[in-house]
């Protein structure tokens, strides 16, 4: 069983840059792959990036690709995700997902078996 625990949410301006974390407890092997999804009021969850655990093997949305970096750090079982030039479009709750066994689709969210109970992200205009 793995739990993950978001954190660094919170309001920010227009252009203005924010880093989560996603802390999983538990063991972390490298067939597994972490993600950052978001669901904004309203709308469909949606993907906005993964790591593989391995590799390190990183992808994007197209929306968010250029201005958030994923990142990790094996030792203390944490994803990151670094926004910069943060828009009022990128209001939403962002989840933090690890899927067990990945088999490479990344972007599908029922691809992932553990999600974090989410963090707000507000960025006003």
């Amino acid at each position: 069983q793995v739990q993950l625990v978001e954190s660094g949410g919170g309001l920010v301006q227009d252009g203005g840059s924010l880093r989560l974390s996603c802390a999983a407890s538990g063991r972390i092997a490298s067939s597994y792959a972490m993600g950052w999804f978001r669901q904004a009021p309203g709308k469909e969850r949606e993907f906005v990036a993964a790591i593989t655990w391995g590799a390190g093997y990183t992808v994007y949305a197209g929306s968010v690709k250029g201005r958030f970096t994923i990142s990790r750090d094996n030792a203390k079982n944490t994803v990151y995700l670094q926004m910069n030039s943060l828009k009022p479009e990128d209001t939403a709750v962002y989840y933090c997902a690890a899927d067990s066994f990945s088999r490479g689709r990344l972007v599908v969210a029922h691809e992932y078996d553990y999600w974090g109970q989410g963090t707000q992200v507000t960025v006003s205009s």
